[in-house]
């Protein structure tokens, strides 16, 4: 049988990622004539460089000898930054001296190792936007109406999600609203998500259809980018799910590019039955009804070397017996008619577990997808 609606159905909603207004303000170039046209006084340099040196510990002899230099500088060109100077002087007297007693006690080491560490965690946050194809990231804000940093981890480390791709919202002049952008996120980050984990009965159960959107705030700063990923629901997972042409074998990608629309339709069931929408239903069976035959078509156009070709013949017969069924379920004239062919239809959809397992997929879906291959 086919597994119960599983990563595909459900979207993790809606996340924006508000973009930071950054102005330019209308400022004139520097140096520029000061009032009544007499230039403006300048600041010494070397007391900025002594002010720099000095808040950066790693170069507290050079923060002191720059701002003893510019003291007098300052003095004799009637300059402005004597403060800065005289700031520089102190704070880099103070890192002297943590320096020499941080050389004594070792403790110099530790708080080295602590900044390298914290710069690394820096140079992996990310915002949303920025996400690749094929990255792993957790988002400590992933369940918050607004996610604004984001970190990027090893695939093999827990993780949150991982991206399947992402497009830009075009065909809006103005906002289009957040409903506009999360229906044709759900649709095409879908389309993304299948391509992207072919071997969709790998996912895991609790990961899902997951996507980053554009806030309103963001879209006047020309954000248009929709991020696609598949995300844990609750706890991370490790491991990347990626599972298409770079990773799988010829034969592997016709199988599932051949049997995975009938998984996709199946999971589209009307939420309304027959008797409250019989023509949706009959439409939808239809549908499935065109998934089995593309399987039936595909499956018989290819070669399946070693182990794959009894397996996969015995899935072609089932398929065509599968199809049998369906099309009295999509011909149905009302819903009496429709109801009796339903059971027989359902069961007679055909497990892909043995053809699978011996192209090497995944051979079984999902624990707690509720049925079995």
């Amino acid at each position: 049988g086919w597994p119960a609606p599983g990563p595909y159905t459900s979207p993790g909603g809606p996340y924006t990622s508000p973009g930071g207004p950054y102005a330019v303000g209308p400022y004139g170039p520097p140096g520029g004539p000061g009032p009544h046209g007499r230039p403006p006084r300048t600041t010494n340099g070397l007391a900025v460089g002594s002010l720099v040196s000095g808040i950066v510990c790693c170069l507290p002899p050079l923060g002191l000898v720059l701002g003893l230099v510019a003291l007098p500088q300052i003095r004799k060109r009637d300059q402005a930054g004597k403060g800065l100077a005289i700031a520089g002087i102190v704070l880099s007297a103070l890192s002297c001296l943590l320096l020499v007693i941080g050389l004594a006690t070792g403790g110099l080491s530790t708080a080295w190792s602590g900044f390298k560490e914290g710069v690394d965690e820096a140079a992996r946050s990310k915002s949303p936007s920025s996400l690749r194809t094929g990255q792993c990231f957790t988002d400590r804000g992933m369940r918050k109406e607004y996610t604004t940093e984001i970190t990027v981890v090893d695939c093999a480390r827990p993780h949150d999600g991982e991206v399947t791709g992402g497009f830009e919202v075009t065909g809006f002049d103005a906002w289009p609203g957040e409903d506009a952008i999360d229906a044709l996120a759900e649709k095409r980050c879908e389309t993304a998500n299948l391509a992207y984990a072919m071997d969709t009965w790998a996912i895991p159960q609790e990961v899902w259809l997951f996507y980053y959107l554009p806030s309103s705030q963001s879209w006047k700063f020309d954000d248009r980018t929709v991020i696609c990923a598949l995300a844990a629901d609750k706890k991370p997972f490790s491991g990347s799910l990626r599972s298409d042409a770079t990773t799988l074998s010829a034969d592997q990608t016709h199988f599932l590019t051949s049997v995975n629309p009938i998984e996709t339709v199946v999971h589209r069931e009307p939420e309304e039955d027959p008797d409250e929408d019989f023509a949706a239903n009959k439409a939808w069976a239809g549908e499935v009804l065109a998934a089995l035959d593309g399987a039936h078509a595909g499956l018989g156009e290819h070669f399946w070397p070693g182990a794959s070709t009894e397996p996969v013949a015995a899935l072609r017969k089932d398929l065509a017996a599968a199809s049998k069924r369906w099309r009295e379920l999509a011909g149905a004239a009302d819903p009496d008619a429709y109801w009796e062919a339903y059971d027989a239809a359902f069961d007679a959809l055909p497990g892909t577990g043995d053809a699978r397992g011996a192209l090497g997929l995944t051979d079984a879906p999902p624990e707690g997808a509720g049925t079995s291959a």
